[in-house]
This record gives structure tokens, C-alpha cells and sequence, in this order.
């Protein structure tokens, strides 16, 4: 539904109007919902409605979505804070009086007309002030704020001045949004100063057209004309919206795009130059590869390093506000799935992603079709003589495959068999029915076992996003869920996963390497896996009772025990146990570690 939403936003933004306008009557009536259900609508609501509103500038809408969530997600810590409040309501009131007498006194000396506004700080930007520093109610000190409304830009910088000449400025928290609008459009001055009775309050300048920019957003905007046709300027300045359904259209995953548009919606903390002076936006965190994609995919793509500053720095140096940057590219350079771990735009992560896949696919290409040709050979035959006809649309079909690329790929992946493929496309004569049908009915059986033992792991571990995928563990490393892996494509044994540090996995054909990721799917959760523990003790009598009853109290099934003795007078016992998880298998650790007598204990990893 989400998906469906950002689409049509795309096609015509008054969509997002309509939407909002819908979440925020569902949320005003909330309280005729079961309390589970209370729950899931407001998360999502903070997750991607008010998120979305703020991106749009309606601040009123995001403000009253914000609170409605905090109501009916964490009741218990809204009601506590309304509580808190409330007691102080009276002295805010009359503070806020206080500072607006003040103002309107020293505002006054100026050639210029003025509006000032005082309010509390919304409950929810509170609350998420108090989670983000750690501390109590009492501790937050800047929950008040003011407005100050004017005619012109000039007049906005002229009141700055006599703001931070009444009172002294805090360092770091002025912010220029006039001479560098947010993405929403949203102008205005921020500064925050040390007010009467030492209080922290902090103040927004701008002119009245501003203000309803801020308020109205996106519907600020509109001219309304007969036909109720749109102003084309409103649609350039919210074409973010456009790049957005572009850039999600090659995104498949439905966690992954739900992901990547929260990360999209998040409001943008820093500003940056490019070498010719151009402003781009970013969130807090980014780097220069997410600065690089923002360019364009080739140079993100074929990014090295960057110089920021003057000073070249590596791709996961985190930028910050006011940096220059200049990217330095090679033609050599490819994309690494390491680069995901420190992007933090989806438009850097989904060109990443998007690239590693490809790459993937076309090894599986590869092996498939080369696994292919060999079974055709073998048979005295070719596959090119088998791709077109009804016979092999068929097999298309039947095994919902788009075409005769999508086979190899699904064969070098190992879902399917070469031998299976065979077996579906060769014609029988009917000399050869007999033989053929022993020898059916044998790869039948073969494909059947391998299908069993597909099922049986099919939802512990994903290649390229799918989990029913033929995959087969290394004896030499013995991989549990947990451990980094890494997998190598093998024929007739679909994908071979090895721990990531396994020697035997840096002897193997790198070509043939393929991303492969433990699944966190509630199938994946019941299955167990064979792990070795070793343990080096004193020997002494009742220790091995013991080394036993930490196993069974972490509810593992010991399938082999193998102990023998040192000259040095220690013991030496290796497990063959059954674990879920890494989780697991450190608990158990930690428990025998803890037995008195107990020198050491260690997973044998490698064989």
C-alpha cells in the first residue's frame, strides 16, 4: 500500500494532501481501536506519515501526527510527561509573557512591523530530546521557543542582530535556512540564546511568506485555476518525489523498499559544496560515496577517495557541515558490497546493491549455461537445438521462468538441475522408453533427494534475496547462524557456504563467490547446526558430569564426545554438539568456562 502511495505521488503530489489529511482523522479517532492495533497504526504513522509530512513542509499536520503517535505508541510515557508539564504550565505562561514584553520593547526601536509568537516545544520533540541526551524532564532546559515574524529577508538578519546583541548566543546552534533552504523549502533563521533567568530558549526568524511555507508546505504553494490545474513551479520544486518512485521502481524486496524510504524521509542534518560552489543536502552520517551517487551512478561507481577540504580522505569519512568535497575517481574501481556498510543514502545503497546483483547474476549465468552445455553434450546433443518451441515454453512456464536467460541463471544458482532440464526437453523414442524411463525414474530420485535437502534449508540461508536456493555447508569450517559466510557456486551442489576466514574458502575460484546471508525468517529459527567445542581442563574426577550438565542447561543435544588425557596431567574433551545460533553456542561457553577446573574452551572452527 505504501508502494502503491509513493507511486501515484509521483504522478500527481496533491495525492500526499489527501493521504495525510486521511492518516490524520484515523489517528484524531484512534481511541476506538484495540490497544495492538493503536500501536501498529501510530508506529507506521511516525515511521512514514509524519516523516512525509515534514518532507512536504506541513508542520502542523507533522507536529499534531508526531503527538497522536506518542499518545496511543507509548501511552505510558506520554501521560507521565503530560503530567510533568502541567505542573510547570503556569511559570512557562507567565515566562513566555515575560521574554514577548521584552521583544516586542526592543523590536519596537526598529523601522519595521513584527509579529511575536511564544509556545512550548511540542510533547513528542521532547520526548525525543530527553531519549536522544538520556535525560530526565527536568534536565531539559530549551523547551520553549519563539517566533518572530517580519516583512523582508533584510529585516529578518537586521532582528538576528538585535536578538544575539540583547541576549548571548549558544554556540553551534545557529542555522541559516533562508541563504540554504531545506529540501521542503522551509526557510528561516535558528538561534538559540541564554534568555532571562538564564533560561535556554531558542528563536525562529522569517517573513510572513515563510511562515506559511512552514505551516501550509506543499499546499502554500498552489494556484488553484480553473480545472484545478497546478502551478508548474510547485511540481519542479517537489521533483525529489519523481527521483524517489525512479529510484525504488528496481527495488523488489518489500522490507527493503520500506527501509529505504524511512532512511529517504529522514530530515537532512548537514550542507555541503561541491567545488563550484553548488549546496548539496545530506543526512547526518553521510560520506563521500553518498555524495559521489548523488552526482551521478558512474562516479559513485568508480569512486576511490575524495578530498575534502583540500585533505584526501577514505570513502567512509563522515562529512560534515560546510565541507567542500571533490571526488577522485578510476576506471579500474567497481563497486563493493562493503561500501553498504557506511552509505546511508538509499539512493547510494539501492545503485550499490542493484550493481552487486547484476554481478552475481551474471556468474550464475555463467556456471548455469556452461552446466548446461555439458549435460546436452553428454546426452550426444545441443541446448541451442531445445530453446524455442512449445516444449520449452512450457517448461518456462511450468517452471515460472521469464526466459532462457532466467534458467541459466536459476540452474547456476542450483534450483534447478542440468540433468532435470534434460530430462524435460529431450524427445523420447520409443526404442529408447524403457532405458530412458530407468534412467527417469533414477534422476528422479536424485532430483527429489535434492529437493528434500533444499526444503530442509531452503529458509536458513538467502542468495540474491531468494531462500529456496540448493545450498550445501562446508564440512571444513562448519558455518552456524551468526558466523560472517561467504559461498561459492559449485556444480550439481547448488551454493557451498563457508565461514568468511575459512582457508579452503580463499583457495577457491573468487569468480565463482557469491553473497549469501543467514535468513531471519521463523522457519530458519527452529533448525539447528553441528558446531565443535573443545575443552581443555585438569584432570579431575566429576568434571566431565559437570561439563555435560552446562549443555543440557542450555538445552543442547551432545552427539559425540571424544576425551583424552596429556602427560602434563590435563584433559582434552572435543563436542559434536547441536546449536540454533552463535548466541547459543557463546552462552554454553561462557557456562563451561565458569566450571572450576576448567582451563579453557574453544570452537573448533576448522578442520
Amino acid at each position: 500500500n505504501i508502494r502503491k502511495m509513493i507511486m501515484a505521488m509521483g504522478k500527481d503530489v496533491r495525492v500526499i494532501l489527501v493521504k495525510l489529511a486521511d492518516r490524520l482523522h484515523n489517528m484524531r479517532t484512534l481511541s476506538h481501536m484495540p490497544p495492538h492495533k493503536q500501536q501498529k497504526i501510530a508506529q507506521e504513522t511516525l515511521d512514514i506519515y509524519a516523516p512525509l509530512a515534514s518532507r512536504f513542509g506541513i508542520s502542523s499536520i507533522k507536529i499534531e501526527l508526531e503527538d497522536l503517535s506518542f499518545r496511543f505508541g507509548n501511552p505510558e510515557a506520554f501521560y507521565s510527561l503530560v503530567q510533568k508539564v502541567s505542573k510547570k504550565k503556569k511559570e512557562r505562561e507567565k515566562y513566555i509573557e515575560e521574554v514577548k514584553k521584552i521583544l516586542d520593547s526592543e523590536l519596537s526601536k526598529g523601522k519595521f512591523q513584527f509579529d511575536v509568537q511564544g509556545r512550548p516545544k511540542h510533547l513528542y520533540s521532547i520526548y525525543r530530546k530527553m531519549n536522544f541526551r538520556n535525560i530526565e524532564y527536568e534536565q531539559v532546559y530549551d523547551v520553549l521557543a519563539f517566533r518572530i515574524l517580519v516583512g523582508t529577508v533584510s529585516e529578518c538578519y537586521e532582528v538576528l542582530g538585535l536578538m544575539h546583541a540583547l541576549w548571548k548566543p549558544i554556540p553551534g546552534r545557529f542555522k541559516d535556512f533562508i541563504a540554504m533552504p531545506k529540501t521542503n523549502n522551509y526557510q528561516s533563521l535558528h538561534t538559540a540564546v541564554v534568555g532571562p533567568q538564564g533560561e535556554r530558549i531558542e528563536v525562529q526568524i522569517r517573513t510572513r511568506d515563510m511562515h506559511l511555507v512552514a505551516e501550509q508546505g506543499i499546499a502554500a504553494h498552489w494556484k488553484y485555476k480553473e480545472g484545478g490545474a497546478v502551478d508548474e513551479t510547485t511540481t519542479q520544486k517537489f521533483s525529489w518525489v519523481r527521483e524517489l518512485v525512479q529510484r525504488h521502481q528496481q527495488t523488489h524486496n518489500a522490507d527493503e523498499f520500506l527501509e529505504s524510504i524511512k532512511a529517504d524521509l529522514f530530515e537532512s542534518e548537514i550542507y555541503v559544496f561541491t567545488p563550484r560552489g553548488d549546496v548539496k543536502e545530506f543526512p547526518e552520517g553521510a560520506t563521500p560515496l553518498d555524495f559521489a551517487y548523488s552526482v551521478h551512478t558512474d562516479v559513485g561507481s568508480t569512486c576511490v577517495a575524495a578530498r575534502v577540504n583540500g585533505r584526501i580522505v577514505p570513502l567512509k569519512h563522515k562529512l560534515k557541515n560546510g565541507d567542500t568535497i571533490e571526488i577522485l575517481t578510476s576506471k579500474n574501481q567497481r563497486p563493493s558490497k562493503d561500501w553498504l556498510k557506511f552509505c546511508v543514502t538509499s539512493r547510494a545503497q539501492s545503485k550499490i546493491r542493484w550493481f552487486v546483483k547484476s554481478e552475481q547474476r551474471k556468474k550464475a549465468h555463467e556456471l548455469g549455461k556452461e552446466l548446461l552445455e555439458k549435460a546436452f553434450r553428454k546426452a550426444g546433443t545441443k541446448i541451442s537445438r531445445y530453446t524455442e518451441g512449445e516444449n520449452f515454453d512450457k517448461l518456462l512456464r511450468d517452471w515460472a521462468l521469464a526466459d532462457e536467460d532466467d534458467l541459466y541463471v536459476k540452474v547456476g544458482y542450483g534450483k534447478f538441475m542440468a540433468a532435470d532440464v534434460v530430462l524435460r526437453l529431450l524427445p523420447k523414442d520409443e526404442e529408447k522408453k524403457e532405458a530412458e524411463a530407468e534412467n527417469e525414474s533414477f534422476m528422479e530420485k536424485v532430483f527429489k533427494s535434492a529437493t528434500h535437502r533444499r526444503k530442509k534449508r531452503d529458509s536458513i540461508i538467502r542468495v540474491d534475496g531468494m531462500s529456496d536456493i540448493l545450498v550445501h555447508f562446508a564440512k571444513c569450517c562448519t558455518p552456524i547462524p551468526g558466523d560472517p559466510i561467504v559461498g561459492f557456486i559449485t556444480r550439481g551442489r547448488g551454493i557451498t557456504v563457508h565461514t568468511a576466514d575459512c582457508p579452503k574458502a580463499f583457495e577457491l575460484d573468487q569468480a565463482r563467490q557469491v553473497d549469501v546471508e543467514w535468513s531471519n525468517q521463523e522457519e530458519a529459527l527452529g533448525q539447528e547446526r553441528l558446531a565443535k567445542v573443545r575443552v581443555v581442563s585438569h584432570d579431575t574426577p566429576g568434571l566431565l558430569q559437570l561439563m555435560s550438565e552446562a549443555f543440557t542447561l542450555k538445552n543442547i543435544n551432545i552427539l559425540n564426545a571424544q576425551i583424552r588425557t596429556t602427560r602434563d596431567g590435563k584433559a582434552v574433551c572435543t563436542f559434536d554438539v547441536n546449536v540454533r545460533d552463535t548466541k547459543q553456542l557463546s552462552e554454553v561457553i561462557a557456562a563451561l568456562q565458569k566450571i572450576r577446573g576448567v582451563i579453557g574452551v574453544t570452537r573448533v572452527t576448522h578442520v
